[in-house]
């Protein structure tokens, strides 16, 4: 009975414990979004959107930075997945037990957990360093690898949830093993893989250091993927430590832009996921 008594007292004491560390987590991040839409609204107008990165103490805008984000962004996503999809399904699919699978998977764990800076001084001496200059491809590359290890895990992750009497029934059929997952695999875990390329847009939207290393900056409009382009996490970065009362309020409404970005993505990718739970 005395038993019973502290294990029912101490369960109490955790869940108190739990529960107020919850409702701490929760109410930091509720001051800081509030404080962020406060600032960031006050600050946004149709100049960010029309007109380029002012000078100090000019009437401008962010549009260079929103475009170099986007471009760069589109560029990362469209040559991370491919890859990410190749690899997770090698590893769901063909190697799923050998020792070459185990090898990548390691390898993928470390570079998913890796510091994105990291990523940024590999890219720098690579690309940056062999060409003699800045540019938007450096950095979309640097964005790229930062998107594979995020689609590769979750490629072999929703390949694997796929029933394993789906591909025999396909197999069944006389279809090539390629017929199978293209037909079978991926449509089943389609709404899994959406899923991991929406997170992974999620994660590269905010990231300043592989961008500091490799794409730098430009305060002039460019569509020139050889040369420096500017971004909104950069720019963010460069106005909110500057002293011009404009450019700090810029860097606000930059920073409320990519809130609202990732926000999105979130909520499309649980939307997906919901939607995909209820078939």
């Amino acid at each position: 009975m005395a038993s019973m008594t502290r294990r029912k007292t101490v369960n109490a004491v955790m869940m108190t414990l739990s529960t107020g560390a919850a409702a701490l987590g929760l109410f930091v991040l509720a001051v800081i979004l509030l404080y962020l839409l406060y600032k960031g609204a006050s600050a946004l107008n149709l100049a960010v959107f029309t007109q380029d990165t002012p000078s100090p103490m000019e009437p401008g805008g962010l549009r260079n930075a929103i475009l170099g984000s986007v471009i760069m962004s589109v560029i990362a996503v469209a040559i991370g997945t491919p890859i990410g999809i190749l690899a997770g399904t090698y590893m769901a699919e063909y190697g799923r037990y050998a020792k070459l699978s185990k090898v990548i998977r390691f390898v993928n764990d470390i570079l998913l957990s890796a510091p994105s800076i990291i990523v940024g001084l590999f890219v720098y001496q690579v690309l940056v360093v062999s060409l003699g200059h800045f540019s938007a491809l450096a950095g979309s590359v640097a964005l790229a690898i930062l998107v594979i290890p995020i689609v590769v895990r979750t490629t072999e992750d929703m390949l694997r949830l796929v029933p394993d009497q789906l591909r025999e029934a396909g197999l069944a059929m006389g279809w090539p093993r390629w017929i199978v997952i293209r037909t079978v695999a991926y449509k089943a875990a389609m709404a899994g893989i959406v899923t991991g390329v929406l997170l992974a847009i999620a994660r590269i939207s905010g990231e300043t250091a592989p961008l500091l290393f490799t794409a730098l900056s430009n305060n002039f409009f460019s569509l020139d993927l050889t040369q420096p382009m500017a971004s909104l996490p950069i720019t963010i970065f460069q106005f909110a430590l500057s002293p011009y009362d404009n450019w700090q309020a810029l860097a606000w409404a930059g920073a409320l832009l990519i809130t609202v970005a990732v926000l999105a993505l979130s909520i499309v990718a649980r939307l997906v996921t919901s939607k995909k739970e209820k078939h």
